[in-house]
């Protein structure tokens, strides 16, 4: 029996936060004595700046895709390359008692093609990258076997989707489904048995498969929508659309507070869906490239009929008609002439309720006078808009087209 004094357990600190118990002393049996011997804290610790040695390199977290479309992209340049064609196969059939077995060499498969398909859960071209890359085709095999074909990538893009290559329209993607061969695959390679023939029954010639097409495309997003909100900054428009459907566009008391355009859905009572986008405030000189500018004017380019917002707080309220009008008519001719509403807003303050009949007067046409933030007489405006797109239906339906639908 070994005495239990000689044994004695006590807690040892490992790692921080951890505890690990050892032998604090342990028993030799020897011919003429017992030896004590008492155990090392190195051998059974580890020190931190060993476990550091093993630790991996902090690596850098890829972006999120709530991150990757964060702000709104409406032009983006690409770079396009199919994938490249698998080589041919120069080879023998072979197989006992069978000496002139023949060419079996396959052909490789052909390159993937890139395409661009219309989606419409994608808003923003943030989500596309600059450069695509095809799949290769397989190379081919022994016993006449062909390589297999590169897949096909996708790349999604928004509905209203404009695909250019220098000043050159190639598509306009405006339907949900539309698709657009970007690149195409290259074709795949000749093995030798493609060769074979009666003048030469043993050719060894095979052929290496073709690079696929590569171009520089220019994207360009153009919000499609049934009506386009015009005005010039401050006058209500995110607010407006925030009230008649469930779009959040910011809203705030300072000009240019919309700088992305936002499309809001207006739902009735028999499942029909208008939509509505909010243009970001359009300034004197826009079709100069002033303000904002050029950069969201081509996004009323697709909206068949407009409704211009004006502000009635303002001195001589009606010369903002007069200036909204001619800068869409110099940014594209026949723009303006386009079915329209007009909508007075800020008809709760009392200067704009009291030039509310001199604007009657000026346009010669009945304005929808309405107050956003109390919601005043937005009844009205909703059947007009309604009126607006019916008769937008019928003309598509008249002109054998089919008309948008959300």
């Amino acid at each position: 029996m070994i005495p239990s004094r000689l044994f004695s357990a006590r807690p040892q600190a490992v790692l921080e936060g951890v505890g690990c118990w050892t032998l604090a002393a342990r028993m030799v049996p020897g011919p003429s004595r017992r030896l004590l011997l008492r155990t090392s804290p190195r051998l059974l610790s580890v020190s931190c700046a060993d476990c550091s040695k093993h630790q991996e390199p902090p690596r850098k977290q890829p972006l999120s895709e709530k991150k990757l479309k964060r702000h709104f992209v409406d032009h983006r340049r690409v770079l396009v390359r199919g994938g490249r064609g698998g080589n041919g196969v120069s080879c023998f059939h072979s197989e006992p008692r069978k000496e002139f077995g023949g060419p079996d060499g396959g052909d490789g498969g052909n390159g993937g093609h890139v395409i661009l398909r219309v989606d419409q859960h994608v808003k923003s071209l943030s989500s596309v990258l600059s450069r695509y890359q095809g799949f290769d085709g397989e190379d081919g095999g022994r016993k006449n076997c062909f390589g297999r074909n590169g897949s096909i990538l996708y790349i999604r893009v928004p509905v209203g989707t404009l695909v250019k290559e220098g000043n050159e329209v190639l598509a306009d993607l405006s339907r949900p489904g539309d698709e657009f061969i970007a690149a195409v695959g290259g074709s795949g390679g000749k093995g030798n048995r493609f060769f074979l023939a009666n003048d030469n029954r043993a050719p060894t010639t095979c052929t290496p498969g073709q690079p696929g097409q590569e171009r520089v495309l220019f994207l360009e997003l153009k919000t499609v929508a049934h009506a386009g909100l015009v005005g010039f900054p401050n006058a209500g428009k995110s607010s407006l659309l925030r009230a008649i459907s469930n779009a959040r566009p910011a809203v705030a008391s300072y000009p240019f507070t919309t700088l992305n355009p936002h499309v809001g859905i207006v739902h009735y009572e028999d499942h029909q869906q208008i939509a509505v986008a909010d243009i970001p405030g359009i300034i004197r000189g826009a079709h100069q490239n002033r303000g904002l500018g050029l950069a969201f004017l081509r996004h009323i380019e697709r909206c068949p009929f407009l409704l211009f917002l004006v502000d009635l707080s303002v001195p001589e309220p009606w010369t903002q008609l007069d200036d909204l009008k001619y800068e869409l008519e110099q940014y594209d001719e026949g723009l303006s002439k386009r079915p329209y509403a007009v909508v007075a807003n800020k008809i709760d303050l009392p200067q704009a309720r009291a030039q509310l009949p001199q604007l009657q007067a000026r346009l010669g046409q009945e304005a929808i006078a309405l107050s956003v933030a109390t919601g005043e007489n937005l009844e009205e405006l909703l059947l007009r808009l309604k009126e607006l797109h019916d008769h937008h239906v019928a003309t598509e339906l008249e002109h054998g087209r089919q008309p948008l639908r959300w």
